[in-house]
């Protein structure tokens, strides 16, 4: 992390500064201090997981870094390989091969949960500004959701999935915006707050905190305080035409009868919600992913943009973790243990950060390309595992 020499000033969020943080730059393992041959392992397991008639995804998109160099750029199989999906045979129905859209490593994901990192950012930063208090109570921002106020649960309890609120709301099954919004008023706690049970209600109550707060819609502040600033073009809520198919989303096994989804957003409650939304919507790119790991690593800084000041982007990072999950082994294999930081997405998305060795790990995949399966996250811990073995 860079230091402040007498008489520097910290970069200015959005803005430019006489201190600049490095930039990613393309390298090789070596000059990232990483073994070749272990992520030339990686390489080759993560197009294994794209093969053969049941692959876990139909594509993958792999990037690896350390400091500011990428060491991997990876893409492998495909952005859309199926038509639809056959209940019937339990198998997707195929595209011909000139139809399917091979995988670049520039094609868009819907991030899912991922998108929930944004919000705790944006948080963060209203925190920092001191316009929100991190253990105010939610009701003296929404004094009309009742339900979290009434059981005086707090913005820290929303950032650690402590708040109590059951895991979802079905949205999808209300008429029109102003009953899904009164649901959200009316809801209560169905555990006891201060009790973690992971929740996409959390991430939608402080997207309300931070639109009211502000007076700014939560796409116009993803924006402007995090992709703008730190160049990150290809992220954004949908629609997004050209992204990594997802769903042949039907019931039964889906909560709406959509058909096959590409550039809309697969959760079913964040599209009911107009595609925008505190935990689920934006789409992204493995390399604007690695300049967002890269800019937190940093300290909250990337280039002349700074997005946060180092402490409160520790304070991101400090067990419980603030929107991030921490030191998980089931997703981040052998780079859990020494304060690693990252989240899952449902589609088959997922990133790692190691602050301890300033390395990180994005795996994005359409792993719901034809339907969703049972979740295995076994393929990302390895990945993980793999990336830890490589730090020399």
């Amino acid at each position: 992390m860079p230091t402040l020499e007498e008489g520097e000033r910290p970069p200015e969020r959005g803005g430019s500064s006489q201190l600049s943080a490095p930039r990613l730059r393309d390298g090789t393992p070596e000059r990232a201090g990483l073994d070749p041959a272990e992520l030339r392992h990686l390489v080759r397991e993560v197009h294994v997981l794209t093969t053969g008639q049941r692959p876990w995804a139909p594509g993958a998109v792999l990037v690896v870094g350390r400091g500011p160099v990428i060491a991997v750029e990876e893409a492998a199989g495909w952005a859309v390989r199926y038509a639809s999906y056959d209940p019937d045979t339990d198998a997707g129905v195929e595209l011909p091969p000139e139809d399917r859209v091979p995988m670049t490593v520039g094609t868009p994901f819907d991030l899912a949960s991922l998108t929930k990192l944004f919000t705790s950012v944006a948080a963060v930063q209203q925190i920092e500004r001191g316009t929100l208090g991190i253990d105010a109570k939610v009701g003296a921002y929404l004094p009309d959701f009742t339900g979290a106020a009434r059981h005086g649960i707090t913005v820290r309890q929303l950032l650690t999935h402590t708040s109590g609120l059951r895991p979802e709301l079905p949205l999808y099954d209300y008429a029109d915006d102003a009953q899904r919004l009164a649901a959200l008023q009316a809801e209560s706690p169905v555990g006891a707050p201060g009790t973690y049970g992971y929740s996409d209600l959390n991430m939608l109550l402080l997207q309300h905190v931070l639109e009211r707060l502000t007076g700014r819609t939560f796409d116009v502040l993803v924006h402007d305080g995090i992709t703008r600033p730190l160049g990150m073009t290809s992220t954004d809520f949908g629609p997004c035409p050209e992204a990594a198919a997802t769903e042949d989303q039907r019931r039964p096994w889906a909560k709406a009868d959509r058909g096959m989804l590409r550039g809309e957003v697969h959760d079913e409650n964040a599209w009911a919600l107009g595609g925008v939304a505190g935990h689920a919507g934006l789409f992204s790119t493995g390399r604007d992913l690695a300049v967002f790991c890269r800019t937190l690593l940093a300290g909250g800084s990337y280039g002349p943009a700074r997005i946060l000041g180092p402490d409160f982007v520790e304070l991101l990072f400090t067990p419980p973790g603030l929107g991030f999950a921490l030191d998980q082994p089931w997703f981040m294999g052998d780079l859990a243990g020494r304060g690693a930081a990252g989240h899952t997405g449902f589609t088959g998305t997922s990133l790692v950060l190691d602050p301890a060795t300033d390395t990180f790990l994005v795996l994005l995949t359409n792993a719901v390309h034809p339907r969703r399966r049972r979740p295995d996250s076994a393929p990302r811990a390895a990945a993980a595992s793999r990336v830890a073995r490589a730090v020399r």
